[in-house]
């Protein structure tokens, strides 16, 4: 993502998210710095439809409608996977991906597993995947 596209994102953000708190406004962002990082390397090809009004980011995917949803598990709130079965059926998304996003290098990925099984994820994700922002690696768990 260019820098032009990049400043265009973020005041679309500020502008359309004024009733957000700055750090929410903040968090906006990164999920928006995420979500393009992560096309980028999964599919460039991928269309963005939403990332504004929710915690998951609307996308179309060879003509599919999907969800991804960014999790940084230094930083994760409380997860409401009911709520995101909703979205998935208010929103008519097809699959729901989640994504853990890590900064440094992960040669073992056991926490993520036992963070998958304690939460259920794997009941409410069609894909889970590990996703090394800095060194731009995607790695497919379910």
């Amino acid at each position: 993502m260019d820098l032009a596209v990049f400043q265009e994102l973020t005041e679309q953000i500020t502008l359309e998210c004024f009733f957000m708190t700055d750090s929410q406004q903040e968090e906006k962002v990164i999920q928006l710095i995420d979500l393009h990082h992560f096309i980028e390397c999964y599919d460039s090809t991928i269309k963005v439809f939403d990332y504004i009004q929710h915690s998951i980011n609307i996308i179309e995917d060879n003509g599919i409608k999907k969800g991804i949803f960014f999790c940084d598990l230094k930083y994760t709130a409380p997860l409401d996977l009911y709520a995101c079965e909703a979205f998935k059926k208010q929103h008519s998304i097809k699959e729901l991906w989640f994504v853990f996003v890590e900064e440094d290098s992960v040669s073992d990925c056991s926490r993520h597993i036992e963070f998958i099984h304690q939460n259920s994820i794997e009941i409410f994700y069609d894909k889970i995947f590990l996703f090394n922002f800095f060194q731009s690696i995607i790695k497919e768990i379910k």
